[in-house]
This record gives structure tokens, sequence and C-alpha cells, in this order.
């Protein structure tokens, strides 16, 4: 039920919540009730009901260590680039954004905390994305992929050609896949030989070719999450391959 609210613009009916859960609406207005006695569900002034306060308290225990270990590090990538950065994660099929810092006066970005965004459309979600065993790729790929730009690349065969470039270089480097105007560059944090989050940093289309000065920063902020996140490094060129 908690699902009816993802992706929502505002509060929810209990008619409302009942269709988007699949819920007989008596069993919506039960649950409901129960969710709103202890604190999951608020209920706002014309009836209607909004996630409440605990259930964002949970949410906040969730990547809680990977975000806790993270953020120093990606505030420093932002303090000496002065562009967006963002941490995410993969769930499922899309990326989920655990960290960003912006500043005010910056490109716009899509991504918030908490947000899901498709793997195939944005760097983060495409390193995670590489990282995959084949079955998970080709099962992705023969997804109807969404396109939020024109520019967006969903044909399967370029798709594939992107991630065999990540495997191999470590990075990925995209340009208006997910916003236009929108430059995005970003790297895999591996621990254990497993890609356990992406960094990403965010910048306009327009300084896309300063991404050569920005990526040895974006790798050496990737190193220091695996290290803190217990990560061994052992002298290999590190970024090359997420596999």
């Amino acid at each position: 039920m908690l699902a009816a609210f993802e992706n929502s613009a505002g509060p929810l009916s209990v008619g409302r919540i009942a269709s988007r859960s699949g819920l007989p609406r008596s069993t919506a207005y039960r649950l409901v009730h129960e969710l709103e006695e202890w604190g999951g569900l608020d209920k706002t002034a014309d009836g209607k009901y909004q996630v409440g306060m605990r259930i964002w308290e949970l949410g906040q225990l969730a990547g809680r260590r990977l975000r806790d270990r993270a953020h120093p590090f990606l505030q420093d990538l932002f303090d000496l680039t002065h562009e967006n950065v963002h941490l995410a994660v993969r769930e499922g099929t899309q990326t989920l954004y655990v960290d960003k810092i912006y500043g005010s006066r910056k490109l716009p970005m899509i991504s918030r905390v908490g947000g899901r965004l498709p793997l195939h459309s944005t760097a983060v979600g495409r390193v995670l994305l590489a990282a995959q065993p084949q079955w998970f790729i080709d099962a992705y790929l023969e997804r109807e992929l969404e396109a939020p730009t024109s520019k967006t690349v969903t044909d399967p065969a370029q798709l594939r050609r992107a991630i065999d470039e990540v495997v191999s270089t470590g990075l990925s480097v995209t340009l208006e896949q997910m916003r236009v105007g929108a430059c995005s560059i970003a790297i895999p944090v591996m621990v254990d030989g497993a890609a356990i989050a992406a960094v990403g940093l965010v910048l306009e289309s327009s300084k896309s070719s300063e991404r050569h000065r920005l990526i040895p920063l974006l790798r050496g902020t990737v190193d220091r999450i695996e290290t803190a996140m217990g990560a061994r490094h052992d002298g290999r060129e590190h970024g090359r391959g997420v596999r």
C-alpha cells in the first residue's frame, strides 16, 4: 500500500490508495487508519493522506553506513569541483539516489535523495548496470526502455557497446541522456569485487570537455570511499573494469 505513494504529486485519498494498490476499499480504509495510528501516514486538512515522518525516519536507516562514510568525501568533491555530486545504488532495474550535494546556482538536478531513475539513462546507473551478471544485462535490455530526452539511447545494440566501454574503462560519461543540457560522469564504488554504489558528477553539457580534469578528482573520491568501506587497494590501476 505504501508503494501507492511512489511518484505521487501529493496526498492521496483512501479511494485513490485502494485503486493504486489494488486493495479492496474496505481493506485500504482499515490499513490506512492503522498506519495513521502508527505514524506511517499523516492525514491532511482535506482528508487525504501523505507519508508520515515515521516512514522517513526508518528510511534514513537504509544505507546509513554507506551514506555516513561517503558523505564527507562527497562534500570534498563538491568543494573541489563546484559541480553537483550524488551517490547512488542499484535497486532492481532502477538507480536509487542515497545522497547528493549541490549548489543553488548550479544546474538543476532531476535526481533527489530517495528518488529512482532508469539505469540506462544515467551515468551512475550505467556503471551499476555494467557491474551486473550478463543474464541481468540481457534481461534489462529486452525491456521497453524509457527515453527521458530525445537523445536518450534506447537501442539495445548501442547500449551494449556503451556497457562494454564502461566495463573496459571503469567509468561512464553520458550527455543529455536524462536531462537536456546536462553531462554526467560516474565511477563505481568497488568493495570485495562488487559495485556497491556509484559516485557521479553532473555539469552543464557545454562544459563536457572539462571531464578530463574532473575524472581524476572523481576517482580520488571513490578511492577514499572504498577505503572507508573496508576495500583493499592492491596497487592495480583503479577503475579498470567493473565486474
